[in-house]
C-alpha cells in the first residue's frame, strides 16, 4: 500500500537559500544636483561676459590701429603746421594820466595789429571769434588799457593776415603810485605793454572743417621802444593749457 505525498512547507517570509548565488546590490544612478532658485547656474554668463570682454578688447585694439595709421597718412601727406603770430604793432593815440582829489584815473586809446601766418599749401585755417586784451605794467602795476573782438574768418593756404582792434578804456581807477609809473614810463617809452589774443582754430582740408580747440596767444612784454624801433615780437601760443609753442 502506497504512503500519502508529504505537505510540502512554505518558506516563511524573508527566508533566503543560503545554496542561491549572491547577486550585487544595483548602484545608485547620479542625479544632477537641484539648486534652489536663489542660487541660478553662471557659467553661461561668465562665458559671455568674457567673450564680450573679448570682443571689446580686439575692436579697441584695431580701432587704435586704424587711427595710427590715419594719423601717420595724414601727418606724412599734409605735413601741418601751426600757425605762426607775431605783434606787427600797437599804437597808442592816447594816454593820459589824471590825479583828482579823490583817485588817479587812466583814459587812453589804442589800435592793435598781430599778424597771423599760415605756412600750409594744403591746410586752412578757421578761426571762431578772436578776441584781444591790452595792459600795460608788469607785475602790480598791471593795468588793462582795453579789450576788443573780431568776428570768426577763414585763412587760406600760404597766407598772412593781419588782425586789427582798436581798444580803448575810460576813467580806469588805479593807485596814485601805479599812475605816476605809468606816466612817467609812457614819456620814456619805457612801458611795457602785453596783448592777450584769445580764439579758437579749426583745420579746412578740401572743404571739410576737422576738429575746434582754444587757442591763447601771448604777444608782449615789450617796451613802447622796442615797437617804435620796428620790433614784431613772436607770440607764443597755448593750446589746451599745457603746450606750448612760438
Amino acid at each position: 500500500m502506497a504512503e500519502p505525498p508529504k505537505p510540502v512547507l512554505q518558506k516563511p517570509p524573508g527566508y533566503r537559500d543560503p545554496n542561491a548565488p549572491v547577486r550585487p546590490a544595483p548602484k545608485p544612478g547620479f542625479r544632477k544636483p537641484i539648486l534652489p532658485p536663489t542660487f541660478p547656474v553662471r557659467r553661461k554668463r561668465r562665458s559671455c561676459c568674457r567673450i564680450c570682454c573679448c570682443f571689446f578688447c580686439i575692436f579697441s585694439f584695431i580701432l587704435l590701429i586704424i587711427l595710427f595709421l590715419g594719423g601717420a597718412f595724414f601727418y606724412l601727406w599734409f605735413n601741418p603746421k601751426a600757425p605762426v603770430f607775431h605783434l606787427q604793432s600797437l599804437k597808442i593815440q592816447r594816454f593820459k594820466v589824471s590825479v583828482k582829489s579823490d583817485a588817479t584815473y587812466v583814459d587812453s586809446q589804442t589800435t592793435i595789429k598781430v599778424e597771423v601766418r599760415n605756412p600750409n599749401d594744403k591746410i586752412t585755417f578757421k578761426y571762431g571769434k578772436t578776441s584781444v586784451t591790452l595792459t600795460a605794467g608788469i607785475g602790480e602795476d598791471e593795468t588793462e588799457l582795453g579789450s576788443g573782438s573780431l568776428r570768426e574768418f577763414t585763412q587760406g593756404k600760404k597766407n598772412t593776415t593781419v588782425l586789427k582792434w582798436t581798444v580803448q578804456e575810460k576813467n580806469v581807477l588805479v593807485a596814485d603810485e601805479v599812475g605816476a609809473k605809468l606816466k612817467a614810463r609812457y614819456r620814456s617809452r619805457g612801458m611795457v605793454v602785453s596783448a592777450e589774443v584769445r580764439t579758437k582754430i579749426g583745420l579746412g582740408v578740401g572743404g571739410w572743417r576737422i576738429g575746434t580747440v582754444g587757442m591763447h596767444i601771448s604777444c608782449g612784454d615789450v617796451t613802447l621802444k622796442q615797437l617804435d624801433g620796428g620790433d614784431m615780437p613772436k607770440c607764443t601760443v597755448n593750446v589746451l593749457k599745457w603746450i606750448n609753442f612760438q
